[in-house]
């Protein structure tokens, strides 16, 4: 299994913290970045043989410093999408497929955001997904009527089969958030592609599922742990402080 890591966004909501640092490099936990705890989730992940990172030009070399820094025992690339600047992204549909196409990917990919910080470990989804053999996405229940229109949510029958997936929705129809952690088997990567064909929206990775779900059968996998989008100013200086209070980030 690949791991691909989306780090192409320009957080423009994070300015100036993120003017000349990409959101993922922006510590967190001491001198410790964003990346650095997501590498941490996959570092003790045995069947992950390579981590990709896709990123921006402008970012680019920050993100080659990072890996000269970086200490950690898995293969680690970094790919350059070619982008200058957020009128010209690519979206993180069209960085999933870019990264599918030039690197000619044939192993089961899980997709991760480079801009969360997770409170618990990936091993019980990567179970999950091996048990039941679909393509899997990761949900928790949302009571915020504010966070469920930020992300997207989804229907799921008694088996954990995906019924319907709507992106940002203003009238959600569940409390069941989706979050940018997926799971794809390798037969189903050729699909971004002749999505992106037929006019898919390239932008959020949940857009892509939507419109999977009923072509073939998707499972979700709950968890109760927290995930941080560290999205304004004031969300990045909340969670360093609780970081440095020993609070988050803990396993399952």
């Amino acid at each position: 299994m690949i791991a691909l890591i989306l780090a192409a966004g320009y957080a423009t909501r994070l300015y100036p913290l993120t003017k000349d640092t990409p959101k993922p490099l922006l510590p967190i936990q001491g001198t410790r970045t964003i990346l650095d705890l997501l590498m941490d989730r996959l570092e003790v992940l045995e069947e992950i043989t390579e981590i990709l990172i896709v990123t921006n030009e402008r970012f680019f070399g920050a993100f080659q410093q990072w890996q000269l820094e970086y200490g950690g025992t898995k293969p680690v690339r970094i790919l350059n999408d070619g982008t200058s600047s957020p009128e010209t992204r690519l979206g993180a549909v069209g960085d999933i497929q870019f990264v599918i196409e030039r690197e000619h990917l044939k192993e089961d990919l899980l997709v991760l955001a480079g801009d969360n910080v997770l409170g618990f470990g990936l091993e019980g989804y990567l179970n999950y997904f091996h048990q039941v053999d679909k393509d899997c996405i990761l949900v928790r229940t949302v009571d915020n009527i504010q966070e469920l229109r930020s992300v997207g949510v989804a229907e799921l029958d008694d088996e954990l089969r995906v019924l319907s997936l709507e992106e940002k929705p203003q009238s959600p129809r569940t409390n069941i958030g989706v979050f940018a952690l997926y799971i794809y088997k390798r037969s189903t990567l050729p699909l971004f592609s002749r999505y992106l064909a037929e006019g898919g929206n390239p932008d959020a990775p949940s857009y892509f599922p939507e419109w999977l779900h009923s072509r073939q059968e998707i499972r979700a996998y709950f968890t109760e742990g927290t995930i941080e989008d560290v999205g304004t100013p004031e969300a990045y200086a909340e969670m360093r402080g609780s970081l440095r209070n020993g609070e988050g980030n803990n396993g399952e």
